[in-house]
């Protein structure tokens, strides 16, 4: 038994570090976009509505891969369908740095949108299979700070590829697309090599799940049945609705921070990226707070910790104008603060949340229906921003922030008292 107890634990280190390593690796192909924008802004001459469009195609791959690669995780196992994804956002980000044709450029947005998807329901679906439903509250706001940190050093990598004149200077932009997929590449075979779907696997007991659900012994329920399970359930549309606003609020911010700065502040391209990635690195703790409210102080319930840090976005989204007009030192604070109240709803719902509400057989259709249409949210966030920004201004693009923060605390606000209770899934034979 001791034995079994140390291969276990040896295990779980295993899959936290090498899925939170992946899942974070994801962001360097992703925020170096928001990195670029203003350099193709300046080099190639296309407009922010342009720039929209390429965003979009990536951000309507993403939403419709999300809801198909949960289903596909919790059917083929996470290793095969993330790894696929890791090779189709590398591939993808490489030829990028080959075409600087607006056509080329949003078609190779929308593959690395579909292998993006792979990403958060299929190494969510993989945690869920190694941790009990008690810790996931910690566990999961620790290994959700991989998005977090993830984000803010792949910002830092890509403002340093992309705009260090000293490397290659004659590459210029497509540095941020090239250096970012070749470290991603390193971390995909590292995947692939470690990594392993369950316990079961390799000769070690299932995560203990006897108080969300009851299988039928040696019986395993089809997709069907699970999908159909989770949309009939109230509170996955719920945290669903929720993340469509907080998303379509978190990408505005991931995508548009350095163009604002650069746009509205007059701020340098350099130190706009560099500005901009205090959004994850404080936004982190944000995410530990959450998790350690939820399973200390609220009994496992996700929701009510959920509504009040929305609530409290829509304050710090509402200061915003106020304090970037009193210099870079208040703007930094403001942006910090901002990520904190983002980060901290948005890791705890879609991660601990989702697989409370999917448990271990459905976490990965959950996190991908949940994710899915929040990525829908998403899909809108470049055309809100460029809209509002160029009618009616940067400061009125963060009072819809306020609302949209406002709807989504009071979405969460109707399930307060909700805590999972055990599901029985009927299982054919």
């Amino acid at each position: 038994m001791t034995i079994i107890r140390t291969r276990q634990s040896q295990w779980r280190y295993r899959i936290f570090a090498v899925t939170w390593l992946t899942y974070a690796g994801f962001y360097l192909c992703r925020k170096n976009i928001g990195v670029v924008l203003p350099l193709l802004e300046h080099d190639v001459g296309y407009s922010n509505t342009q720039l929209a469009n390429v965003i979009f195609a990536f951000s309507l791959f993403y939403a419709v891969g999300q809801l198909c690669c949960g289903v596909l995780s919790d059917r083929f196992g996470p290793r095969l369908i993330v790894g696929c994804g890791l090779f189709l956002v590398v591939i993808s980000n490489l030829l990028t740095g080959f075409v600087s044709s607006l056509m080329m450029l949003t078609l190779l947005a929308c593959f690395n949108g579909v292998g993006q998807s792979t990403g958060w329901p299929g190494l969510v679906k993989n945690m869920s299979c190694w941790f009990g439903r008690r810790e996931r509250g910690v566990v999961m706001a620790w290994w959700g700070t991989n998005y977090v940190i993830g984000g803010f050093l792949a910002t830092l990598f890509a403002t340093f590829v992309a705009t260090n004149t000293k490397i290659f200077p004659s590459l210029g932009w497509r540095r941020g697309f090239w250096a970012p997929a070749i470290l991603l590449f390193c971390i995909a075979l590292t995947f692939i090599v470690l990594v392993r779907n369950q316990p079961s696997n390799v000769g070690l007991p299932d995560a203990d799940e006897n108080n969300v659900e009851h299988l039928t012994r040696n019986a395993r329920p089809s997709s069907i049945l699970i999908l159909r399970d989770l949309l009939s359930d109230k509170s996955v549309w719920i945290i669903s609705a929720m993340y469509f606003f907080l998303k379509l609020t978190r990408y505005s911010f991931l995508f548009w921070l350095p163009v604002y700065m650069t746009q509205h502040l007059g701020y340098a391209p350099r130190e706009a990226g560099y500005t901009s990635s205090l959004y994850e690195l404080v936004g982190f703790s944000g995410a530990i707070v959450a998790g350690y409210a939820s399973d200390r102080l609220f009994q496992s319930r996700r929701f009510p910790v959920g509504a009040l840090m929305l609530w409290g976005l829509a304050l710090a989204s509402l200061a915003q104008p106020t304090l970037a007009a009193w210099g870079h030192t208040w703007n930094a604070v403001s942006i910090s603060l901002i990520g904190i109240m983002t980060y901290g709803p948005d890791t705890l719902m879609s991660g601990a949340a989702a697989q409370d509400v999917g448990s271990q057989e459905g976490a990965g259709t959950a996190a991908g229906l949940i994710d899915g249409v929040g990525s829908i949210g998403q899909l809108f966030s470049p055309y809100v921003v460029a809209l509002v920004a160029e009618r009616f201004g940067w400061n009125v693009l963060f009072y819809s922030f306020v609302v949209f923060s406002l709807i989504g605390g009071g979405l969460l606000a109707t399930r307060w008292n909700y805590k999972v209770h055990a599901r029985s899934v009927v299982v054919a034979g």
